[in-house]
């Protein structure tokens, strides 16, 4: 996380919307433990308060956009996986539809039932 100088040369934290999703969560943890602390520098309360919420709000949009963007997505790889036919292809993954199509005799040119050879008068 690079900080930038503002006014009077002190240090400016990044805009939230410029934080990697890591970096925003790690800056969080921070403000958590500034909180956690027994004695919190109260004139750095309000900064800190509006920084975590902004984190928050930032990490929530972001999580909420993905959230959607793979409800969209999802489909999308079910047709290609699954092609036009979704109950053939789950046919094929589970071993059923498999079968040749015919009538079983698999390229037998005469059926059993057609030849008088073998069978016992």
């Amino acid at each position: 996380m690079t900080e930038r100088s503002g006014a009077l040369g002190a240090s400016v934290p990044p805009r939230v919307s410029e934080l990697s999703y890591a970096e925003a969560s790690r800056e969080l943890d921070e403000l958590v433990a500034f909180f956690e602390q027994n004695e919190v520098d109260v004139d750095m309360l309000v900064a800190k308060l509006e920084r975590a919420n902004a984190i928050v709000a930032e990490l929530d949009r972001r999580v909420r956009a993905t959230r959607i963007r793979v409800e969209e997505l999802v489909p999308e790889l079910q047709a290609v996986v699954m092609g036009p036919d979704p109950d053939q292809a789950r046919g094929y993954a589970s071993g059923v539809g498999t079968e040749v199509p015919g009538d079983g005799n698999y390229g037998d040119e005469d059926s059993d039932e057609d030849s008088d050879e073998g069978e016992l008068v």
